[in-house]
């Protein structure tokens, strides 16, 4: 399994099985002074749990994909200021997670009342 592709525990899906939901990546340079600690990581959980595509996440130049629904993962990643943190979503509703994250990481994680 080509595990720079694809979301962990995941085969890659075949091209028709993108009927049932899409596929989406995108990529944004982390901003935040200190880097993914807690607090960052926190928020970037929470948002990523009111998507139900499966969302993952990595530092640029990773081998593995993290879950990006699981806090604890996410802040194991040890992402320090000005890395690239990269998202793939798959399921229905995966490009609207993938600008979801990629705009919270890009506006440095401010308090979001939704």
């Amino acid at each position: 399994m080509d595990r720079h592709s694809s979301i962990p525990g995941r085969n890659p899906a075949p091209r028709d099985a993108d009927a049932a939901g899409e596929t989406a990546k995108g990529s944004v340079m982390l901003v935040h002074a200190v880097g993914m600690h807690a607090r960052p990581a926190v928020k970037l959980t929470k948002l990523a749990k009111r998507f139900s595509a499966k969302v993952a996440v990595r530092v640029a130049g990773a081998a593995d994909w993290i879950d990006a629904k699981s806090v604890a993962k996410v802040m194991a990643m040890r992402a320090s200021p000005e890395s690239i943190i990269e998202f793939e979503a798959r399921g229905a509703d995966a490009q609207a997670a993938v600008n979801a994250l990629v705009s919270l990481v890009a506006l440095d994680f401010p308090d979001m009342a939704r």
